[in-house]
């Protein structure tokens, strides 16, 4: 398996979409019933490679990711050969940009001295898909790109 497979609840939710795959492998749901009780490992292995299908699906649609902590909010462009960075960072503990009266602060006090804007540009590694999947599991989130986009015009860099 090459990333993680779904939860419980991204089953459900893709449902439909599994009895497909089933049906592709031409796995009609009798013995889809009787493979999981029959032949567990081998059920285990489909629900392992519908993962994969569904988490490259995903991570081939990624265009922008955010990782936001207390005191820094990281910003990332996923291009075709890099990903494209904007890092603010506050030395402020008092001020929580996870929190909404954090996250007001600096709507307010974007050009304050004690904010640090960093700008830089990462190559991928042998796999884009890997390395977008890493940053996820460690807590980035896809996103339509709105904070990348405003800070990016903010700052006048254009990716």
């Amino acid at each position: 398996m090459k990333y993680t497979r779904l939860t419980k609840e991204q089953f459900e939710e893709l449902h439909l979409e599994f009895i497909n795959f089933l049906a592709t492998q031409s796995i009609t749901a009798d013995e889809w019933k009787d493979i999981k009780v029959n032949k567990p490992e081998a059920a285990e292995q489909e629900l392992d490679v519908f993962s994969d299908l569904v988490w490259f699906g995903v991570l081939s649609k990624v265009e922008y990711l955010e990782h936001i902590s207390p005191q820094q909010i990281h910003l990332f462009k996923c291009r075709e050969k890099d990903m494209h960075l904007i890092a603010l960072k506050i030395n402020n503990t008092a001020i929580n940009f996870t929190k909404k009266e954090g996250f007001q602060w600096l709507r307010d006090n974007l050009l304050s001295d004690s904010i640090e804007f960093f700008n830089a540009k990462k190559d991928y590694s042998d796999d884009k898909h890997m390395d977008i999947f890493k940053m996820i599991q460690q807590g980035a989130n896809i996103t339509k790109g709105e904070l990348f986009q405003y800070f990016e015009k903010l700052i006048g860099q254009k990716s």
